[in-house]
């Protein structure tokens, strides 16, 4: 197996440019641009990350809020495209970022499973094999032929992550998505990612629960203010992440 093979992810020099509106409402916009103000403004989200990350590895992603933690979690997805810097993702994906954003409200559960299934790369037959298996690790089967507006906010994502878990990944996306549904599903939840983290699945972590960081990822990566101010052992980066908050 050559180098290159082994690396699951290859993070390149990646930089990414945010535009943001300055005034919040039409009514303050006007008066800024009969005044010659900037009606945008710019800002980095991230700066020149370099990171490769191995198959089989489970790696956590920390830092204070706005240090582009999602940012960087969303480009490997392929959700958004760097500005800068290249990413190379060798694997199949499941993202768990926005859980249920290929979700119609219209369509029952029984649907969604099916469209968010086939949107995340499985074919129709696999969605079909597996079926049985997402709805029995969401709960659902009382509402599955019910449309999904009619659910709750929990019953959504939790459909939304058994679809998502059961696609059999080869690199896992985790952002701040593990607290979905009562102790007892949550429970449920990280213990199909340890089974995954068994079956030598990539997985990229993002988290402010550093205990999780500790209790699950190999290495850790610190960000601060768009960039990398610490990759290594766990312990070692948690320790720094606590000396900044």
């Amino acid at each position: 197996m050559t180098e290159n093979s082994k690396i699951a992810i290859k993070i390149d020099h990646v930089s990414k440019l945010f535009h943001r509106q300055k005034q919040r409402t039409f009514k303050e916009l006007i008066p800024a641009l009969v005044g010659g103000e900037k009606a945008v403004e710019t800002f980095w989200a991230l700066q020149d990350i370099d990171l490769e990350i191995k198959k089989g590895e489970t790696v956590g992603i920390i830092g204070p809020n706005g240090s582009g933690k999602s940012t960087l979690l969303k480009l490997i997805a392929g959700v958004s495209k760097p500005t800068k810097g290249s990413i190379s993702v060798n694997g199949r994906i499941a993202p768990l970022i926005e859980l249920g954003a290929g979700f119609h409200p219209e369509l029952t559960g029984r649907e969604n499973v099916f469209l968010n299934g086939v949107i995340l790369g499985m074919s129709r037959k696999e969605v079909e094999g597996k079926f049985k298996q997402i709805v029995d690790f969401a709960e659902l089967w009382d509402f599955i032929d019910q449309p999904v507006k009619h659910y709750s906010s929990g019953m959504y994502l939790r459909l939304a992550f058994a679809v998502a878990i059961h696609t059999e990944p080869e690199i896992l996306l985790v952002d701040e998505i593990l607290a979905v549904g009562d102790e007892s599903f949550q429970k449920k939840c990280f213990e199909k990612i340890e089974e995954l983290k068994r079956s030598e699945v990539t997985i990229v972590m993002v988290t402010h629960a550093l205990a999780s960081v500790e209790r699950y990822c190999d290495r850790a990566v610190l960000l601060k203010q768009s960039e990398v101010i610490s990759i290594g052992e766990v312990g070692e980066v948690v320790e720094k992440y606590k000396t900044i908050v």
